[in-house]
């Protein structure tokens, strides 16, 4: 499936605000903490979008302490929307994208939709997305799905990138998720 060379990491919204009104919001904190600080050890192209952020808050802190990702503001629900976002997705040359975030039902899911209209192989990471309500988040999820979008976990993806037990990183990766 992947190759650190050859996916783009999409972090969509993972906002003070947002998170803090999920059921799950610590939960799915840990799991973004985890797929960032994996994104920052394999070094793993990473772009990290905002929704309004005057309103509802800068990226969490613990997101932006890990490495000094591009954060993308946007307005749009969908990223693609934003010319830089279209500009750093198109420099990276990568045509398969790991996506999670908040709301899945909204952020997400029309990022992921624009994405596979323009040629791209998408995959969401379900435990490292949320929406206020759990209905959402599956309907969501089946219905990227059915548009042609594949759905996997945060540990599907970080073996799958490390692809073996002899990858120099393997400990460290492996320690994220013990």
């Amino acid at each position: 499936m992947f190759d650190v060379k050859n996916v783009t990491i999409v972090c969509i919204d993972i906002q003070d605000k947002l998170v803090k009104m999920l059921a799950n919001g610590e939960l799915i904190k840990n799991n973004v903490l985890k797929m960032m600080k994996a994104a920052s050890v394999l070094d793993i192209n990473t772009i990290i979008t905002e929704q309004y952020p005057k309103g509802l808050g800068a990226t969490i802190s613990e997101i932006t302490d890990i490495k000094d990702f591009d954060v993308i503001e946007k307005n749009s629900f969908s990223a693609y929307k934003t010319d830089i976002f279209r500009e750093l997705i198109e420099k990276n040359k990568t045509k398969k994208i790991l996506i999670f975030g908040i709301e899945t039902h909204i952020c997400v899911l029309q990022t992921v939709v624009d994405l596979l209209e323009k040629g791209y192989e998408v995959f969401i990471v379900e435990d490292c997305s949320a929406s206020r309500s759990e209905r959402n988040h599956n309907v969501a999820l089946n219905l990227a799905k059915s548009y042609g979008a594949k759905v996997i976990t945060l540990e599907i993806a970080l073996f799958d990138l490390l692809k073996s037990s002899k990858h120099p990183n393997f400990k460290e990766i492996q320690s994220l998720i013990k």
